[in-house]
């Protein structure tokens, strides 16, 4: 009789389930550190740019409204619907110090953008880990069902709290009569709250989908709905601002009563829709969404057919977002258009700023310095949409498309002129929607193809972004997402440097810099098709580029 004998060095199997040692959470402080990694580039970024925003901010205001009469006529000019629609609710105006002015002014705005940094945190490290087949390797080792979410939140969480104290620390130090260290670590806990109710409402968004882009944008739509809500609200019945995570955080009213107890809204919707999100997951299989996938054709379309025809289906949805969002946008600063005199009237920062620009009305000079934002929102997408395909070589789809008949330069072709075309219809959009909102408050009707034109002048600026992206994609595709550096730098220089009077030689580096400032200055086409000669040199520079490397594969 012949026996084997197992080794002793050989290790048992490890369990696995609800018996393992950690349950449905096993593996989540792993999960965490990884995910910390992960994100140790991004993360840092969005809170730099966030901190550095805030007090640059903090900073002008002690320049642009140095005395308390400033400050006095500062609120007499917000107390209208259009501005309290943008800024924030009226109480702020009862004690309109440089603190209170600093919460109007950017809570609201503020708390979009730390909602947005929460949806990416929460999408990428849950659905987008699953839509790519790797959650899957790793839940099957020891790891708990719930251990990739909780890990998202956790990490979402820190970044938040991060924040906070990155700006109460940086708002205390400056010293600014009105900014005290009680006030500045509210300010930084109201940023925290709107993150983590935001980050909640991601973590319910990744179940009903089976798509990182459609979770992130459903979760985005949140974000607007609640912008909307804050702004009816804030102008009109104040119910609607308390059903909105933005609303419950400008009602702090930071540095005028410094309320706390709006914020443990904020977080028990956060800790609710985290629930929700941990007891829907238990109800769809890994991968998969609650809402079932449509059943398509049973033979494509003649268009998906075609390299273009099936890029723009890719990128059909994001368009379609930014294309209504700037559609909203342009109309939202077209609305204060007829106020612009008495906006301007008290500072003489931003006064001096719309002299230089010249115009023949004070209202076309004020539109041509509100003009530089569209531009750089759409050049948000265009950079998007032109790393489209850096996305889909790491995630191992272009191999197979490749594979085919299909050359590299028609593939990342189609992408390329999708960014192309839709920047620019993102541009008419947006221009037409402060013309049509600027005439109506202005009764000059002639605003609307002056503003839409003033608007596609920009094009070539956008363009040349997108050509940017495709040479860092065709030659450095590591050093791809550098090119977010493009639209960062466009706003810093052109918009607040205006403001803050920055050298012209630092506007010249940026190629919306180069765009002349409809409609207050005359139109020049010498730069506009010197920037379309140098997008097309760098769009075939970077296709080039991408025919001699090789490819990410899997």
């Amino acid at each position: 009789m012949t026996a084997v004998a197992t080794p002793r060095s050989t290790p048992a199997p490890a369990p696995t389930g609800r018996g393992s040692r950690g349950g449905s959470l096993a593996g989540v402080g792993t999960l965490i550190r990884f995910g910390l990694r992960q994100d140790r580039i991004r993360i840092p970024v969005w809170l730099l740019a966030l901190f550095v925003g805030t007090v640059s901010t903090a900073n002008s205001l002690t320049t642009l409204y140095p005395t308390a009469a400033d400050l006095v006529s500062a609120a007499a000019t917000a107390d209208s619907p259009a501005n309290l629609a943008m800024s924030g609710p009226r109480h702020y105006l009862d004690d309109y110090n440089l603190g209170s002015m600093l919460t109007h002014q950017m809570l609201g705005f503020t708390a979009v953008m730390v909602g947005l940094m929460s949806v990416l945190i929460v999408t990428r490290h849950t659905r987008a880990e699953e839509e790519t087949g790797r959650a899957e390797l790793v839940r099957s080792t020891v790891v708990g069902r719930h251990a990739h979410l909780a890990a998202a939140l956790a990490v979402a969480v820190a970044a938040n709290l991060a924040l906070a104290l990155l700006l109460a620390a940086g708002l205390t130090g400056l010293g600014i009569d009105g900014i005290d260290a009680r006030g500045s670590l509210l300010y930084g806990l109201a940023h925290a709250a709107a993150g983590i109710a935001f980050a909640g409402v991601a973590a319910v968004t990744v179940q009903i989908t089976a798509h990182s882009r459609g979770a992130s944008g459903m979760a985005l739509a949140v974000i607007g709905a609640a912008y909307v809500l804050r702004a009816s609200g804030d102008v009109g019945s104040e119910a609607l601002s308390w059903l909105s995570p933005i609303g419950w955080v400008q009602r702090t009213y930071v540095y005028v009563d410094d309320r706390w107890w709006p914020l443990l809204l904020a977080l028990a919707f956060g800790a609710v829709t985290a629930g929700a999100a941990f007891m829907l997951s238990t109800r769809r299989d890994v991968g998969a969404g609650l809402r079932a996938g449509r059943p398509g054709r049973r033979t494509a379309s003649a268009a998906l057919t075609r390299p273009l025809g099936f890029a723009l289906r890719l990128h059909r949805g994001m368009l379609t977002g930014f294309g209504v969002g700037l559609f909203l946008l342009g109309s939202a600063y077209g609305s204060i258009l007829g106020d612009a005199e008495d906006l301007i009237n008290d500072v003489d920062q931003l006064r001096e700023a719309v002299t230089a620009l010249g115009g023949a009305s004070v209202a076309e000079s004020f539109a041509a310095m509100i003009m530089t934002i569209l531009p750089v929102v759409a050049s948000v997408y265009v950079v998007m949409a032109a790393l489209r395909p850096r996305a889909e070589e790491s995630a191992g789809r272009a191999e197979p498309l490749l594979a085919t008949g299909l050359s590299r330069t028609r593939w990342a072709g189609s992408h390329l002129a999708v960014a192309l075309t839709g920047g620019t219809a993102l541009l008419l959009l947006a221009g037409l929607g402060f013309g049509i909102a600027g005439a109506a408050t202005t009764g000059d009707s002639g605003l609307v193809p002056r503003l839409t034109g003033a608007a596609l002048a920009y094009a070539p600026a956008l363009w040349v972004t997108v050509g940017v992206t495709a040479v860092l994609y065709g030659w450095f595709p590591r050093a791809a997402t550098a090119a977010w550096v493009v639209p960062v730098y466009a706003f810093v220089v052109g918009y607040l440097g205006q403001l803050l009077q920055f050298p012209d030689r630092l506007n010249n580096l940026s190629p919306f810099g180069h765009v002349p400032q409809l409609p207050a200055a005359g139109m020049e086409w010498t730069p506009l098709v010197i920037l379309t000669l140098i997008a097309a040199g760098l769009v075939g520079l970077g296709l080039a580029g991408l025919r001699r490397r090789d490819l990410e594969t899997k």
